[in-house]
């Protein structure tokens, strides 16, 4: 039975609101306590990446050989990536090849940093933008009304979290999307420049020991008041304004640049970063998809690549105590497009996709799932790509190995089919896969 566990870490994420309210700080629900130590488990930081509006995964890891590369030059007269000369596909293994435009994700693939899942996806039969991404991130597919996301069940039923996170979670952005949903334990961010009191310079430091002597005291309430005053201290003090990315890493401009860089400041800032989510959307390319190899498809997936790069760069300090090596960050959209290319130049939704994993401790370097193939009898309804690797089976395989819960009846409900691919390294843990209640909302204990 799934619970909402009324702990300390609740408490205070329920109570910060607030206190920022008497502060007159821009915070929101928020958990604050001191730093954790470095626990053994579940230290990683999660990051899910939506790519909203349903990628074509087929224009960003192609077949470059075989029967099938066949198949897909006829479907794809005019979008097609060629395998040789200017502008070629950038060869992952004999059957695939990356778009030429993700050069930075190729180079953190033959890192053995990305890995690649083809064939993945959401299984139910719609073509809804809105009903699939309901599905994927509420991890019911075939159920939209299900009280919380499945990052939500996920933080709820992981046994291993302290109880005390300063920022367990964070929506980069300033929107939390459906995987969040029912989480108080969330803060929207688009900056961190916002993480601080509202006041002019010479009243702030007057406000804030007039808000300490208010908040003096030993109870729960003040205690909550103290910890979040040390919060945006710890953020006000690492200048958030003037943070240069480590590594000479260089992030794309606008907004999916930026939310990353967000992300990754704070988890450089140790304050307990468990789960992030951001979004990149604009993948629903149903004309002008391309220009020959170029155009608006491949600005976009460059700037998702050069995004990934310079994450990962940026947080791969090495030594001991390297953030990239306690980093996983997984890739998906709601469905992939069509096969054969419309009038327009453009393709239309369709099913099946790829999937992205990238991390320290991801098995990279390969191109995981069974290969579907691409001849007319072996498509969905005749026109799609087919799903042979359930989503939920690589999101499983990083809740276990490392994340450490095994909770998996309580995080995707009905979901039996747990066989994990070996894409990132950890511990098998046994699958929990009946929990009865899987998505009530909230019951105190």
């Amino acid at each position: 039975m799934l619970e909402r566990k009324i702990t300390r870490r609740g408490f205070l994420a329920g109570c910060s609101t607030a206190i920022a309210a008497l502060a007159g700080s821009q915070l929101t629900s928020l958990a604050f306590a001191a730093p954790p130590a470095r626990e053994a488990n579940n230290a990683d930081t999660l990051v899910v990446i939506f790519l909203r509006g349903g990628s074509d995964g087929l224009s960003m890891v192609a077949p470059r050989s075989g029967p099938d590369r066949g198949y897909y030059e006829i479907a794809r007269p005019m979008l097609k990536l060629p395998v040789s000369g200017e502008n070629a596909l950038l060869p992952l293994d004999d059957r695939f090849g990356l778009h030429p435009f993700a050069a930075p994700m190729h180079e953190l693939y033959q890192a053995g940093k990305l890995a690649i899942i083809h064939a993945a996806g959401l299984t139910s039969d719609t073509r809804s933008h809105f009903d699939a991404m309901a599905y994927m991130e509420l991890g019911t597919p075939g159920k939209k009304h299900t009280a919380n996301g499945w990052l939500t069940r996920h933080l709820l039923t992981a046994g291993n979290l302290p109880p005390e996170i300063i920022m367990p979670v964070l929506a980069a952005g300033g929107q939390q999307p459906d995987s969040l949903l029912g989480s108080r334990e969330t803060i929207a961010m688009a900056s961190p420049d916002e993480f601080s009191l509202i006041a002019n310079w010479q009243f702030r430091y007057q406000l804030r020991a007039q808000l300490r002597s208010l908040y003096a005291g030993s109870s729960l309430l003040e205690l909550v008041g103290q910890e979040t005053l040390d919060a945006i201290d710890i953020i006000e003090t690492a200048d958030p304004e003037n943070y240069t990315p480590a590594n000479g890493a260089q992030y794309p401009q606008g907004d999916f640049g930026d939310n990353l860089q967000v992300i990754a400041q704070m988890i450089k800032l140790r304050l307990g970063l468990r789960v992030a989510t951001v979004d990149l959307g604009g993948w629903d390319t149903h004309e002008r998809q391309a220009w020959d190899v170029e155009g608006y498809f491949a600005n976009l997936f460059q700037e998702l690549a050069r995004g990934l790069h310079a994450f990962y760069t940026d947080l791969d300090s090495g030594g001991d105590d390297n953030p990239a090596q306690r980093l996983t960050v997984v890739v998906m959209s709601e469905f992939g497009r069509r096969l054969r290319e419309n009038a327009a130049r453009g393709t239309d939704h369709g099913h099946g996709n790829v999937m992205f994993v990238m991390g320290g401790h991801v098995n990279g370097g390969q191109v995981y799932g069974d290969w579907p193939g691409l001849h007319n009898d072996q498509l969905y309804q005749h026109a799609d790509l087919a799903i042979t690797t359930d989503y939920r089976r690589v999101l499983s395989e990083i809740l276990i190995r490392r994340l450490g819960n095994p909770n998996l009846g309580a995080v995707f409900p009905g979901y039996e089919d747990y066989r994990p691919l070996g894409v990132v390294q950890g511990e098998d843990l046994p699958p929990i896969i009946h929990a009865k209640h899987a998505y009530l909302p909230f019951v105190i204990r």
